[in-house]
């Protein structure tokens, strides 16, 4: 599997991260890119070197959240790809991803996530509706939970290399936010499924757009352009029993 990472600035989690991989993961991981979107220190190479080919990639300008992964992942031989945050952290008692692998071996699945939980060890909600307004009312204002897994967040995905290659990788038009609810829905709307695995990891990570202006303002145009898009429209028409994933109790 190659990993990618990207980094606005995130230089010690990203370490972290990467001890982290190295310890637990190095069985199903050949391979990690790195992204640096914004310039910052070098990443310190333990004595012994990585168990993994570690690539680093410095943006000469930012770029969006789809538009670095799919330029890190662009040529990937491998046969799974791992879109993964920085503020990821792996569990003591659990190494996720040769549970995800497996699970993203099993025929129709174009997506595997894993169960995120919060520094506290509560489950996050991670699994969502398409974000239709009804459904921003529901959830936002009623306070209603999810009843549909339509799409996952993007924090930590594994998805095989076919399956990425099939749609393209991310939509690159979405700068930040919603990148991943279109990827998911281009999946499902190929035939393929998302799948949760058997695995857990830790993901305190929060919207931006709930504390600075300038990430609402992104939130609320990558709603818009999701709302007009011909991927939204073809999904809001499946049949329920279609839609994908499973349902939460």
């Amino acid at each position: 599997m190659v990993v990618s990472i990207v980094s606005h600035g995130h230089g010690a989690l990203v370490q972290r991260l990467l001890h982290q991989l190295a310890g637990a993961s190095a069985a199903s991981i050949t391979r990690v890119v790195v992204t640096h979107n914004v310039p910052e220190p070098e990443l310190q190479v333990p004595a012994g070197g990585w168990p993994f080919v570690l690539e680093i990639v410095c943006n000469a300008a930012p770029r969006g959240f789809g538009a670095n992964h799919n330029h890190a992942l662009r040529g990937a031989v491998e046969p799974f790809v791992c879109v993964l945050n920085p503020d990821v952290e792996l569990l003591a008692v659990q190494e996720p991803f040769a549970a995800l692998v497996r699970t993203a071996s099993e025929p129709g699945v174009g997506c595997a996530y894993p169960l995120q939980l919060d520094a506290a060890g509560r489950v996050q909600d991670c699994e969502r509706e398409t974000p239709s307004p009804l459904a921003l009312w529901r959830r936002r204002v009623l306070r209603r939970h999810e009843q549909e897994v339509d799409w996952v967040n993007a924090a930590c995905l594994v998805l095989p290399l076919a399956a990425w290659q099939a749609v393209r990788g991310f939509d690159e038009s979405y700068f930040m936010y919603c990148e991943d609810v279109d990827l998911c829905l281009r999946l499902r709307l190929g035939g393929l499924r998302l799948q949760r695995a058997p695995a857990r990891v830790v993901h305190a990570g929060q919207r931006a757009s709930g504390r600075h202006w300038r990430h609402l303002i992104w939130h609320v145009r990558s709603l818009l352009r999701l709302w007009c898009s011909d991927v939204y429209r073809r999904a809001r028409s499946l049949p329920a029993a279609s839609r994908g994933g499973v349902r939460l109790d």
